[in-house]
């Protein structure tokens, strides 16, 4: 027996960006005032954040995955009738069952999706983009929604200072859709599961911990080759990348990767000096407003590098909308 396959476009791309940050402001002195033991300019000095966003007691993952996820649709012209596949990349939603996406969805009026959670922690944004773009590819949908949506806020140890100075709450979404030609390079791809204790939710106390020696040494050390090789694939120069979005883990390990990379000519995004790190949503949620604010032109090459939890990396090579 044959069985029938389903063919689609010659190429997929980003379609449409959004994004959604909480309204509330937490500054490095209001950790302090809510007994964090620190101060600004130590934080400031070993991860470079100002102030983070973290949502409000009633303000959820759905939540902040639909605002992100409605600015997205609106920016690509791409209706909610259209889109056949939503997929959300989270790490933090309270209960392991009922996922993200179907709420998603039915919220944003996308009629009987398919719909499922992806957990790769930091690096979600990226392998969830290569899932949309290779169902558009094979022609399983017309459109992608992909949402990367995160709310540490619930799982921070505030007597913790190497975890509750850096995390934070947000969304980012995009829109995947048929291209005539490429807009995503090949991805380059691993995992590092001898480390997988490095960062966690701890098991007793619920709360999220990490090994932030263990992970900068792995980051700066690892990441670098990694993001090379997807400029290799994609068969982009380094100096034609016109921006570089890593995973906004902490700002030490961004800028140690872009000199070890060497990228002369591209913009480094540095959300993470008012974001905070939001885990899978801080690459789309930097690669959104630097859109948006102009900074990207449509149609530049972008280098995007998640790296994170499990340990699991990805690095590609996109178009910008």
């Amino acid at each position: 027996m044959t069985l029938s396959l389903t063919t689609g476009p010659a190429g997929t791309r980003i379609l449409g960006l959004g994004h959604y940050r909480p309204s509330n402001i937490v500054t490095n002195h209001d950790l302090i005032a809510r007994g964090v033991d620190t101060d600004d300019e130590w934080i400031k000095t070993r991860v470079g954040i100002a102030e983070r966003r973290w949502a409000d007691p009633d303000e959820t993952v759905v939540d902040m995955a639909e605002q992100a996820g409605s600015k997205a649709l609106a920016a690509s012209g791409v209706a909610a009738a259209d889109v056949d596949l939503v997929i959300v990349a989270t790490c933090t939603m309270p209960t392991p069952v009922p996922g993200a996406a179907p709420n998603v969805a039915t919220r944003l009026g996308i009629d009987s999706p398919g719909a499922y959670d992806l957990n790769s922690g930091c690096s979600g944004f990226v392998y969830a983009l290569n899932a949309a773009s290779a169902a558009v590819l094979t022609g399983q949908a017309r459109n992608v929604l992909v949402v990367a949506s995160e709310r540490f806020s619930g799982w921070l140890d505030l007597t913790d200072r190497s975890t509750s100075i850096i995390l934070a709450d947000g969304a980012g979404a995009a829109i995947v859709g048929p291209s005539d030609s490429p807009g995503f390079g090949p991805v380059a791809w691993g995992s590092d599961g001898s480390q997988a204790d490095a960062i966690a939710i701890d098991e007793r106390s619920r709360m999220f911990r990490q090994e932030g020696q263990a992970v900068y040494r792995w980051a700066t050390g690892a990441m670098a080759p990694v993001a090379i090789e997807a400029c290799e694939k994609a068969g982009v120069p380094l100096e034609d990348i016109v921006a570089f979005v890593p995973h906004q883990a902490n700002l030490r390990i961004i800028d140690a990767l872009a000199r070890r990379i060497g990228l002369p000519n591209a913009i480094v995004a540095r959300d993470i000096t008012t974001s905070g790190n939001t885990s899978a949503a801080t690459i789309p949620l930097a690669l959104s407003r630097m859109v948006e604010g102009g900074e990207i032109p449509s149609g530049a090459p972008v280098l995007v590098l998640g790296f994170g939890a499990g340990l699991a990396f990805a690095a590609q090579v996109l178009l910008a909308p």
